[in-house]
């Protein structure tokens, strides 16, 4: 009998607690209901003041420093390695001889060349002197100049491989990577990995940026350039290419060209802020991008009458987007206010209350 009353006290002192926590809520929710829907069913909204600012279109945006130019060297020729005069980490020039094949092989072909269109030559020549005695034909003549002029293209062929045998820098450079040793057989076709030549000298630095940031870039725009490791040195980019086409994220690829100092301190896959810069904007009309009904695109937006306390819709023409305000050009004026939030429960005309 005693553990039944036990078992009956807890179920009530449950069941209290239930309501009270109920009717807690409920008050709550009336509250809230109380506080959205004040006088006699007028819209809780929330409004800003339409005004004329200064915009500031200055902008910044981080990526990473590519080199100008890198180049992966391959072997032109086959044979072996006889000689290498540079290093990784060495400097080099543009014609600059970097290694050597050794061209035994390579001299036989041109010797034979050289032989070979001497003799074509002399063959054309008793076929000239022929033709004009009636020895030969005019067909026949035709080939002994054929025989020479394809003899004298072997011959050209030949003395552009021994001239390759001399492995020569194609740009200005740093050799990031050598790939060859002294005594390695290289292949020419397909060509063999020799070195890696990496140009710093000037670098790229790739960032993205948004549509309402793209707008305002050209090609050739001056841009200031920072980096986290040499906070205290200055560089200077020009702008050298825009994406006509956003990415998969609706941004733009832009790259920057960027001169290296004289002591070459970036290096290409370092971190880069580029910071764009522009001339002082007049004032113009700026409201919330959230003033907008669904998008910005709509270019419509809730007026407040303040007479009335009512909302009232206005066509409007919509300018550049600069982060959290937008630019309007037609359909409102100083002074005016418009709603910002709240808008789903909006139609022309309807009693709205200002939260403060």
């Amino acid at each position: 009998m005693k553990r039944i009353i036990i078992i009956i006290v807890v179920l009530v002192v449950v069941l209290g607690g239930i309501a009270y926590v109920l009717n807690n809520n409920k008050k709550k929710a009336q509250e809230t209901t109380d506080f959205i829907a004040k006088g006699s069913g007028a819209v809780a909204v929330k409004t800003a003041t339409v005004e004329r600012k200064e915009m500031n279109l200055d902008f910044t945006a981080n990526g990473n420093f590519a080199a100008n130019q890198e180049l992966n060297f391959l072997a032109e020729n086959s044979g072996r390695v006889s000689r290498i005069f540079v290093d990784e980490g060495d400097r080099v020039s543009k014609g600059q001889i970097l290694a050597r094949i050794d061209a035994e092989i390579i001299n036989t072909d041109r010797e034979t060349a050289e032989a070979t269109y001497q003799n074509a030559v002399r063959d054309e020549a008793r076929y000239q002197s022929s033709f004009k005695t009636g020895g030969v034909t005019q067909q026949q003549l035709d080939q002994a100049k054929l025989a020479t002029q394809n003899a004298k293209l072997r011959l050209q062929a030949s003395q552009r491989r021994v001239s390759d045998a001399h492995i020569k820098s194609p740009i200005n450079g740093i050799i990031n990577k050598r790939y060859i040793e002294v005594g390695a057989v290289v292949a020419g076709t397909p060509g063999t990995q020799l070195f890696e030549i990496v140009d710093v000298s000037k670098l790229k630095l790739k960032v993205n940026v948004n549509e309402s940031q793209v707008a305002n870039l050209k090609i050739g725009n001056t841009v200031d350039i920072q980096s986290s490791v040499f906070p205290t040195d200055k560089f200077s980019g020009k702008v050298t290419f825009i994406a006509p086409k956003a990415d998969e994220t609706l941004n733009f690829p832009i790259e920057i060209e960027v001169a290296n100092n004289f002591k070459n301190s970036l290096k290409a896959g370092m971190y880069g802020t580029a910071v764009f810069k522009f001339p002082k904007q007049a004032p113009t009309i700026l409201v919330p991008r959230t003033s907008f009904v669904g998008s910005v695109s709509s270019n419509e937006v809730y007026v407040l009458n303040t007479s009335k306390n009512t909302a009232e819709t206005r066509k409007v023409v919509s300018g550049r987007i600069l982060g959290d305000n937008v630019e309007v050009l037609e359909g409102l004026k100083e002074g005016e206010t418009v709603i910002t939030s709240g808008q789903i429960n909006l139609t022309e005309g309807t009693p709205v209350t200002v939260i403060k």
